[in-house]
């Protein structure tokens, strides 16, 4: 809704034809000042687009600088057609100016160029962050991201969801990133913690008796930040259901995710339901628990044809082969770069491979690779088969420990499918990962821990806590991955205390420590909770993909910087000791 005022009778971009001859005012930022010859052109710049101002009188651009905050009211005329700009939704008209009125100055000399700032170092950036969202290619970012949160509510409310809210002040939990503690000014020596998910509460919602709930929820973690990660804080499509089985959780994200992905994006969308990869599976074939199914090179289990070989690198490790059709041309650089890559940034010793050729003296195939004169015919056969070899074909060799190689795997795969430009970039691929192993071991201690989140319900119950190798039970515990990058984790919650117990006593807890760390639900499951589960889509993710930006800090207002530091207001910033009294803290100084 728009309300004319004494700064404007109308946005900029809505300055047209039907206007000719009209006295009209507008207000915005000076995006440029043009010298034709004596005419003076101003592009004026609101949020909503830009019109052109034509000066004939030089006295009303006195102290008119770029990016000063003005009101200008003027004639609407019309462009000679040889002028007309069709970048521009008022390109075939102008303000010929009368009156200007500054209404806020620039008294420094600009640190960067507006419409170039996407192209400086991010900290200069983020520091002057009012200037960089001036551009519209930063500010749309954001009125994309307003767009779509607005569609996830409307969305989620029409499904029968409501929106309810978790507190921020919370406690300390275990939830495997590091917490934001708050010194409690009241309570000597205690700490808030700021709610690395609303993980507790949402649960509690359902014990309850909400049916079904939903937050765009803010989520605090003192991570390192990545490409996908912001450090500090990123929000989530936090929803859960009472009554509700996986497959009901996975009927909502389908229909949620699909329809948005879809309405905001021209690329082709999965359809539902979306495919399901159990985790053993996703970690052999794509060597990742996030597959970008989009990449068509798949993994395959090699390790048993090199049992006792004789070939020493490959001799009782874990062996991955990766096909790669029609590579065979490449040039001797480009697997130099590859066997490089594998080295320098992954961390392999090596990278094996051979070319499949045409074969000779009733040989199907010949291979062309160092690796060749170790194997034996029967291996080659086997390779042929096993992965489905076809002359012109590359196959590489991954072989390290069994924690390494999958991973390794992984890493040569995407890079590989990078560098020959065999990923669909023309569509969003989602999958859900399901199956997750409850519990793995610590590779610094040698205790069993929880792998995933500690409140999943555990596959066959108390019946398989009881009687299974811990290492072998599985969770209803799921993600969705939408092109290798992970949206979203979720599962089943363990709503019955004897399980909770007896899960967490698996992992080295006693019924004392559940009680103690874990009071509210400990003692809300003692009063009749119903089954419930749910997950949380990352909001950010979603829109750094849907933009298709390769930075998460592109799609947030005010982020964080790599480093964790709020550059605009100064964050983190040193306290003054009486605030440090207050709240009962002493700063050790470092050694």
């Amino acid at each position: 809704m728009f309300r004319e005022n004494e700064y404007r009778t109308q946005y900029c971009n809505k300055v047209g034809e039907t206007d000719i001859g009209k006295t009209v005012r507008v207000a915005g930022w000076v995006a440029n000042i043009r010298d034709h010859g004596g005419i003076m052109f101003v592009d004026l710049r609101d949020m909503y687009g830009e019109v052109q101002v034509v000066f004939h009188n030089e006295s009303l651009l006195d102290g008119l600088h770029k990016e000063c905050a003005v009101s200008i009211s003027g004639t609407v005329l019309k462009r000679d057609e040889s002028t007309y700009n069709d970048k521009i939704e008022t390109g075939t008209v102008e303000i010929e100016a009368e009156e200007v009125r500054i209404l806020g100055k620039v008294s420094e000399n600009l640190p960067f160029e507006i419409d170039e700032s996407k192209k400086i170092k991010e900290d200069l950036r983020l520091k002057y962050r009012y200037l960089d969202l001036r551009n519209p290619k930063v500010r749309n970012n954001i009125i994309f991201r307003s767009q779509v949160i607005s569609f996830l509510r409307s969305k989620m409310s029409e499904m029968g969801f409501l929106e309810l809210q978790t507190p921020i002040l919370s406690t300390s939990s275990p939830e495997g990133a590091r917490d934001y503690l708050i010194p409690s000014r009241k309570h000597h020596g205690k700490f808030y913690a700021l709610p690395q998910a609303p993980q507790i509460f949402k649960q509690i919602y359902m014990v309850s008796g909400f049916d079904k709930y939903f937050q765009i929820a803010p989520c605090f973690r003192d991570e390192d930040a990545r490409a996908d990660r912001s450090p500090g804080e990123f929000y989530q499509l936090d929803f859960e259901m009472s009554y509700a089985t996986q497959e009901d959780v996975f009927a909502v994200a389908e229909e949620v995710l699909s329809e948005t992905f879809a309405k905001f994006s021209d690329k082709e969308v999965s359809k539902a339901p979306f495919c399901r990869i159990p985790y053993e599976e996703a970690m052999l074939t794509y060597g990742t628990d996030k597959p970008d199914l989009r990449n068509p090179l798949v993994i395959k289990e090699l390790s048993d044809l090199f049992v006792d070989s004789d070939f020493k690198p490959f001799c009782n490790k874990t062996v991955r082969g990766i096909r790669v059709p029609k590579m065979a041309s490449q040039s001797k650089s480009f697997f130099k770069n590859m066997e490089d890559y594998a080295v320098n940034e992954v961390g392999m010793k090596g990278l094996g491979y051979f070319k499949v050729e045409e074969g000779e003296g009733g040989q199907k195939f010949k291979y062309n690779g160092p690796i060749d004169k170790f194997l034996n015919d029967e291996q080659r056969n086997e390779l042929a088969d096993r992965c489905e070899l076809e002359v012109g074909d590359v196959l590489y060799f991954i072989a390290d420990t069994k924690k390494n190689a999958p991973k390794f795997a992984g890493q040569i795969r995407t890079e590989v499918a990078k560098r020959m430009g065999i990923i669909d970039e023309s569509r969003f691929e989602l999958c859900f990962i399901v199956d997750f192993p409850m519990y793995e071991l610590d590779e610094e201690t040698g205790k069993i821990i929880f792998t995933h989140n500690p409140f999943s319900m555990p596959q066959g119950g108390l019946d398989a806590l009881l009687n299974k190798n811990p290492l072998d039970i599985l969770a209803y515990q799921y993600d969705i991955v939408c092109n290798g990058v992970e949206l979203s984790s979720g599962a089943v919650r363990n709503h019955d205390l004897d399980i909770m117990v007896k899960a967490f006593e698996i992992a080295g807890y006693s019924e004392e420590d559940v009680a103690g760390k874990f009071g509210a639900l400990y003692n809300a499951f003692k009063f009749g909770a119903p089954p419930h589960a749910g997950m949380a889509p990352g909001v950010d993710r979603m829109i750094m993909l849907l933009l298709g930006e390769e930075s998460i800090r592109e799609v947030i207002a005010f982020p964080l910087n790599s480093n964790a530091q709020d550059l605009l207001l100064g964050a983190p910033t040193e306290v003054t000791e009486q605030q440090l009294r207050e709240v009962h803290i002493k700063v050790r100084k470092q050694n």
